[in-house]
């Protein structure tokens, strides 16, 4: 087990059951180290996330957000965790309505309201639309693939084959997204994340790049309603990409002491 070496609050967040131990790094004093941040995030010897988050002061914007994977690694972008540093943020009194932060991949706005946090995606890019699987990259890379009764679909196993294959491996790793469509306005999405090395209740960025697939692909038409195993969400973007919203709840779960 690794040994203690942080002596402070720490508050338990999910959206959408993707889980996050957050820490108010404002003044500086968590000693980053991946062994231990691992340690955190472990769910039978630490607190148990899918990940951790730093928020620290920024001197050009509210706050900055800082991800980690539960693996202890930095992480790309997590549309789910931004969308509750947002909410601990405005719990921590940093803002009230709206805000404007930086994160790893660029600025981000955000509006809150006390049903669900609306946070402002980052642009597109790697956008690659082939005809069994599409791929993009919306702050963190994502695979994905329809399919029929995701329900009962091997997530763990399929989606572990595609992040392990040795062609996403050499391109730096990806997510991988498996989806389900409902209706015309509707999509259920399972995600394998990397770094989490597990499918997760619910990711942000994956959802968002399901959405802007089926919209590509079925013309799907904005807003996307999504549904997953960790609850509902909703992606609303124009026709460019320039404007993606990822809509959501974010919940205060409990706070201890480390």
């Amino acid at each position: 087990m690794t040994e203690q070496n942080y002596s402070g609050n720490f508050y338990k967040y999910q959206g959408t059951g993707n889980d996050f131990v957050m820490i108010d790094n404002r003044d500086g004093q968590f000693p980053v180290n991946q062994a231990y941040i691992e340690h955190l995030c472990h769910r039978r010897f630490g607190i148990g996330a899918d990940g951790l988050i730093l928020l620290q002061n920024d001197p050009d914007y509210d706050f900055r957000m800082v991800y980690f994977n539960a693996d202890g690694r930095e992480g790309s972008m997590c549309g789910n965790g931004g969308r509750c540093t947002v909410r601990f943020a405005e719990d921590l009194g940093i803002f009230n309505g709206s805000t404007n932060f930086i994160a790893i991949d660029g600025e981000h706005q955000a509006s809150a309201d006390s049903a669900v946090i609306s946070l402002k995606m980052g642009k597109v890019h790697s956008l690659e639309h082939n005809e069994y699987y599409d791929f993009m990259n919306t702050g963190s890379p994502h695979y994905v693939r329809y399919i029929s009764d995701i329900q009962n679909f091997d997530v763990f196993n399929e989606g572990r084959k595609v992040r392990y294959a040795v062609d996403w491996v050499k391109r730096g790793g990806t997510n991988v997204n498996f989806v389900e469509v409902l209706d015309n306005e509707t999509i259920y999405v399972r995600t394998y994340e990397r770094g989490v090395e597990d499918e997760t209740y619910s990711c942000g960025t994956g959802v968002t790049a399901c959405a802007i697939s089926a919209y590509l692909k079925y013309g799907m038409q904005s807003p996307v309603k999504i549904i997953t195993n960790g609850g509902n969400l909703q992606v609303s973007f124009d026709n460019d990409f320039q404007n993606i919203y990822l809509t959501g709840p974010a919940v205060r779960v409990f706070e201890g002491k480390l």
